[in-house]
């Protein structure tokens, strides 16, 4: 890899702290770049000689080839970052992704469930089973607390304070959180770490809360897998992610009447605007809800 990608890696690594699947995606980005300036340059290019008209053709031939919006923005964030450190860093002098826009990226409403679909779900999981268990306190701690896939799979014993009712995690850029758990989430937890955790404990020093059949970290591929087919069991015709609880937790609490800055500290969004799409879904219940009841509508 290129010296200069390597070292970007190293400072975001170090020094920013972005999660393992953000320097993935920061990587393969800055990879897809370097690709293409060597077919466009006959495998001679320098960080110094690229400029906006480089990347704005890049970015271009992204959108040409299909891909998607969101993947478009985040390559040019990439870039972006990238030359940000390079000239902070004296590598280079000029930054030619100044003055540059990131493109314009249509939001998708997310998938979100019902709360009869969310109640469906949950019921899905065998609990006289010791996977069953931990899957059923797997899905009730997400949907009840909002936390990203990852933050849930990286728990530890000691992140959950049963009595008081609140958990710490770890978000995005090593941010440290404090989010309310819900006690019908935490007499789950409580249930598997009694009946079922250590049915799957190997090692005495293992101390992830959730774990595998193998008695290890119970890893996103997996938990992903475990989510399908529940999902496909439930019946439910929408697609079920992760994502898609966290989308539940968040527009059910909204709808609910609960404090949009309440809401954004609780999923760990930097920006508010983030936070917002929410709204956006609530409104979309409104206007179901009118359409349906108002006699003249």
């Amino acid at each position: 890899m290129d010296k200069n990608i390597v070292a970007f890696m190293d400072f975001i690594h170090y020094e920013k702290g972005l999660s393992t699947n953000t320097q993935a995606a920061y990587r393969r980005d800055l990879q897809k770049f370097v690709n293409y300036l060597v077919s466009e340059r006959c495998r001679v290019y320098r960080w110094e000689d690229v400029n906006k008209k480089d990347i704005i053709n890049f970015l271009s031939k992204e959108m040409d080839e299909g891909v998607a919006n969101s993947t478009v923005a985040r390559s040019f964030s990439s870039i972006k970052g990238l030359y940000k450190f390079l000239v902070g860093e004296g590598y280079i002098e000029l930054n030619p992704t100044t003055d540059l826009e990131t493109p314009k990226i249509r939001r998708k409403l997310p998938v979100v469930l019902s709360v009869e679909e969310v109640d469906k779900l949950m019921e899905q999981p065998d609990v006289l089973l010791p996977l069953g268990l931990r899957d059923r306190a797997m899905l009730e701690l997400m949907y009840g607390t909002g936390v990203r896939v990852s933050e849930l799979l990286s728990l530890q014993l000691d992140d959950i304070n049963m009595m008081a009712g609140f958990l710490r995690c770890l978000g995005k850029g090593r941010k440290e959180r404090i989010i309310p758990v819900n006690s019908t989430s935490i007499v789950w937890v409580e249930r598997y770490l009694a009946r079922s955790r250590n049915f799957l404990l190997r090692r005495n020093q293992e101390r992830n809360l959730f774990l595998n059949a193998h008695g290890r970290k119970l890893s996103r591929q997996g938990y992903f897998k475990i989510l399908a087919q529940y999902g496909e069991k439930s019946g439910i015709k929408k697609e079920i992610t992760p994502h898609t609880l966290r989308h539940s937790f968040a527009t059910h609490l909204l709808e609910n009447g609960a404090d949009l800055r309440a809401v954004q500290e609780m999923l760990g969004h930097a920006d508010i605007s983030t936070t917002q799409i929410y709204t956006h879904l609530s409104k979309s219940r409104l206007r179901e809800v009118y359409h349906q009841c108002h006699p003249r509508a």
